[in-house]
């Protein structure tokens, strides 16, 4: 009978048969105790949480729909459901535009009141009511101003956060699972298998990837989805060295060569007994991945080449602000949001990365 001991990449074993599936490891324990002591990185994690807890909620925030109201003794929640204006009096059976002054009357003369988000706009609403010409500059309406289009700037950052953030976990995620995929194999079986995988990989990777982004992008106009399956094709490739790396290391182990005698399947070996290590180089890897995908997506939309108009994009923003040189606030707001997103993420990834160093200790 094989033991199901798993040897790490620093030195460390872990046995699952002698310790209960809900306690926490040692090993794990030593490397959240680096993580906590390396300050930055910890703090950095909590205010990125909480920016991305914050982001997800965008709709209770800012948002042109009211969070509640009343209505001839009725309660209605339009930020979660959708109410033709003729529920409330008026003749269009479409959905009713609240900031229309001729609703806010049809609701007054029912007996009832609105409450609205603390931003009344979302990120595609279009303020019709600006003092003066746009952009207009940030006052107590808009706190950091209008784009060019009337839009508040404050309610598109925070979508654009969030779809940000969503896109580049996304990517990574996905980039993640194709490239240890293709890591996991080369190093394993090595030979022929790995040879013709690298140069495949090599090849793959010579490509001009922003050109060729470029050209499909301008060939149809991308959404969400289209645009993530497209940068999926040449973005796997990152983690690929790293995982096939420590495949070639493990493979010939004891214990590897131990499950191999016993008859255990390739795809369980390499799921069980040497992914572990090859995930401690790669969790490492993860939140640089997330600030690279995050960059595209906002170089591509700087350039005119990613989401389509309309969307809430960072990247929209720098180009309205580089386009609007008299309107600083617009330029300003992307790139300290950027900036600090990019920053936050960075310390995340060093706290990883020492959390996973076995040459560090918490004390």
């Amino acid at each position: 009978m094989v033991s199901n001991s798993t040897q790490t990449s620093d030195g460390y074993v872990v046995d699952d048969m002698e310790m209960p599936k809900w306690e926490v490891s040692p090993l794990t324990k030593r490397r959240w105790a680096n993580f906590k002591a390396k300050k930055r990185g910890y703090w950095s994690l909590w205010i990125v949480a909480t920016m991305m807890l914050i982001s997800f909620f965008a709709e209770f925030i800012a948002n042109d729909k009211p969070l509640i109201l009343q209505y001839e003794g009725e309660y209605y929640f339009p930020v979660l459901f959708s109410y033709p204006e003729t529920e409330f009096g008026g003749v269009f059976e479409t959905e009713a535009v609240y900031r229309s002054q001729a609703v806010k009357d049809l609701i007054k003369e029912g007996g009832g009141w609105i409450i609205m988000p603390p931003i009344p706009f979302s990120y595609d609403t279009i303020d019709l009511n600006t003092e003066g010409a746009v952009p207009e500059a940030p006052s107590a309406r808009h706190w950091l101003g209008t784009d060019d289009v009337a839009r508040d700037v404050t309610a598109r950052i925070i979508y654009g956060f969030r779809l940000s953030v969503l896109f580049g976990l996304s990517l990574t995620l996905f980039s993640a699972i194709i490239g240890i995929t293709v890591g996991a194999t080369q190093g394993y079986f090595g030979g022929l298998v790995d040879l013709i995988g690298q140069r495949v990989v090599e090849i793959w990777a010579g490509l001009p990837v922003l050109f060729l982004i470029i050209i499909l992008t301008s060939l149809f106009e991308p959404n969400p989805i289209a645009l993530l399956l497209l940068l999926l094709l040449f973005n796997w490739m990152a983690l690929v060295s790293v995982v096939r790396a420590e495949f070639l290391r493990t493979r010939n182990f004891d214990y590897v060569n131990a499950a191999k005698a016993l008859g255990e399947k390739d795809f369980t070996i390499m799921l069980k007994y040497i992914l572990p290590n090859a995930m401690v180089a790669t969790l490492t890897y993860l939140p640089f991945l997330v600030n690279g995908s995050i960059t595209t997506l906002t170089s591509l939309d700087f350039l005119g080449f990613g989401l389509p108009a309309g969307y809430p994009s960072l990247g929209e923003l720098l180009a309205q602000g580089k386009a609007n040189i008299q309107a600083p606030w617009l330029g300003l707001a992307g790139f300290f949001t950027l900036a600090t997103m990019l920053t936050l993420l960075v310390f995340v990834g060093e706290g990883v990365r020492d959390a996973f160093d076995p040459r560090r200790s918490a004390t």
